[in-house]
């Protein structure tokens, strides 16, 4: 494909920057020329947002239509397959992955008004008494990922909320932002309410700081900058762990190997570890000989389901897993006949699943996410009690012990539960993902109207 140019976007127009950096895909081949939003141009843009921000929401319709396009149409010149191949050559997602997140994005984005209704308390309180939720501020910052493309929904909610919305994309896929952007203002949304700025980390902060309401993405950093930030949505590493107290079936096999290696290991719902009460090393052969048949391809081949990586990136990740495995015991290497990364002709790097066991189940590396299927087995015993179990974005509970489930609900840290062969994915609107989204994004205010019951009004004493 030829090489893309891709600058920041303001009032509904590109602003060229001299300030450029090009994009390389996981084959090495140059992909897009990027220009970037210096400090300067990030702070007129967010000047331009806020003086025209009013908080109107632009309308349930709007969003469809804007869905409907960024799904099908051609936008900025690139056409939906441009996208997904540009996606899935900077990012080493499968063309399958991507082409689901293109669903996904629009499923998400279409079900927006129930997902509010059903995040929201009751609204009616009688005749003339009422709450009316509305905008904690005018201006939203979005610092998004490239580990996958629906992320990108949370500022698209922020849009459909009422903000005005200024989008840092990530390194590796501003593709996504760019064309939910252009979507948007074809789909009829004032220009002055979006902007996209691609920029360094530094821009990204200084955006965070300066909008009212916020949502970042990235590592432990960030989490351990922002996360006492109470106008700032955190998502960093997203641990998900089973809980296995019970005997290996087939059915409970292909169901912790889908959820480790779905979308090739690269959502934060993936799973990482699991504890059990089970003879770990059974555990540990049985998960590594069942992820040893995941075939190696490139990420545009029809049947790929595994990442693949650029070279810098796979020497990150080998030398994090050679250490694991210096205090580990690899149960992958005795069932799978490929070396941990298997450079294919393309110049890319693929990443073999990788199973580890430990020895307890305080042991530091349970709970580490990389972004392949990777899993950490460990013992669980009665002593351990909810310990380990702790700071989970999902667990995944394969007992019938009720006490354990009650205790594991209560836990602060532990942020959503599932029992049984749930996928640790598996939501509908209204299940929280990781906390109450809509409740940060609006807040609730009373209206009090001039025609009501007065025997349903009290006068409540305030301090």
């Amino acid at each position: 494909m030829s090489v893309v140019r891709i600058d920041p976007v303001t009032g509904g127009r590109p602003v060229p920057s001299s300030d450029r950096s090009t994009l390389l895909g996981v084959t090495g081949e140059p992909l897009a020329d990027i220009g970037q939003a210096p400090r300067l141009l990030a702070q007129a843009a967010l000047n331009e947002l806020r003086r025209n921000a009013d908080g109107v929401p632009p309308g349930a319709e709007l969003l469809v239509e804007a869905a409907r396009l960024f799904a099908s149409a051609d936008l900025d010149g690139e056409s939906i397959d441009d996208y997904v191949n540009r996606v899935t050559q900077s990012t080493g997602l499968t063309t399958a992955t991507v082409r689901l997140a293109v669903e996904d994005l629009v499923k998400e984005i279409v079900a927006l008004p129930e997902t509010t209704a059903a995040e929201l308390p009751v609204t009616d309180f009688g005749s003339g008494f009422r709450t009316r939720w509305v905008p904690r501020g005018r201006v939203f910052a979005g610092v998004m990922a490239s580990n996958h493309p629906v992320p990108n929904a949370t500022w698209v909610q922020a849009v459909y909320h009422g903000y005005s919305v200024l989008v840092r994309p990530g390194s590796r896929d501003p593709f996504t932002p760019r064309r939910l952007v252009a979507a948007l203002l074809r789909a009829g949304l004032p220009a002055d309410r979006l902007a996209f700025l691609p920029s360094s980390r530094e821009v990204g902060e200084f955006l965070l700081r300066k909008a009212d309401r916020g949502i970042i993405y990235g590592g432990r950093q960030a989490v351990e900058t922002w996360q006492g930030d109470d106008s700032i949505a955190v998502r960093g590493p997203g641990s998900t762990k089973a809980f296995l107290d019970a005997d290996l079936d087939d059915t409970l096999l292909d169901h912790l190997v889908t959820s480790a290696s779905f979308d090739g290991g690269t959502r934060c719902t993936n799973l990482s570890a699991v504890l059990t009460t089970r003879p770990v090393a059974e555990v540990a052969d049985r998960l590594a000989r069942r992820l040893s048949t995941l075939p190696v391809l490139p990420a545009d081949h029809p049947d790929a389901s595994l990442l693949v990586l650029d070279a810098r990136r796979a020497e990150q990740i080998r030398r994090q897993t050679a250490e694991l495995r210096t205090e580990l015991t690899d149960h992958s290497a005795r069932h799978d006949a490929h070396e941990p990364f298997v450079r294919l002709e393309d110049g890319s790097l693929l990443p073999r699943p990788l199973v580890l066991s430990a020895d307890r189940a305080d042991h530091p590396a349970v709970g580490t996410e990389l972004p392949f299927p990777f899993i950490v087995v460990a013992p669980w015993t009665e002593a351990d009690g909810t310990v380990p179990l702790r700071e989970s974005l999902v667990l995944n509970l394969l007992t019938e012990r009720e006490d354990l489930a009650e205790r594991a609900l209560l836990e602060p840290t532990v942020r959503k539960v599932t029992r049984g062969t749930v996928l640790p994915w598996t939501a509908v609107p209204g299940i929280p993902h990781d906390d109450n989204y809509t409740q940060f994004l609006l807040e609730p205010k009373g209206v009090v109207s001039g025609d009501i019951d007065s025997k349903a009004g009290r006068h409540l004493a305030s301090t």
